[in-house]
């Protein structure tokens, strides 16, 4: 990836957050978009979790990462603090690699 591309990607992110003030204004949007809306950041980061957990390049690939995480979603599940979360799913992951 190229400084250019980057900068360009960066340049049209901002615009498109730019264009979205313009064309709404002070407008308050209809409240069935605003929950869509308030779910989006959620999905995007789930979706990234689930591309980097379960695949290395274009092959699905069941490691010891995919144990991790899933420790990590049963210690969120047990409403474990975020740090603890974290280390959880590091410890897990470290210990199956540590095994296999």
């Amino acid at each position: 990836m190229t400084w250019g591309l980057i900068l360009a990607l960066g340049a049209t992110a901002y615009a498109f957050k730019v264009i979205g003030l313009v064309v709404i204004g002070d407008r308050a949007l209809p409240p069935v978009v605003e929950r869509c809306l308030t779910l989006i950041p959620a999905a995007l980061v789930a979706a990234i979790i689930v591309k980097d957990t379960f695949t290395i390049g274009h092959d699905i690939e069941l490691d010891a990462r995919a144990v991790g995480v899933a420790a990590a979603a049963v210690a969120a599940w047990r409403r474990v603090p975020l740090a603890g979360v974290i280390l959880i799913g590091a410890a897990v992951t470290a210990l199956v690699r540590a095994i296999s």
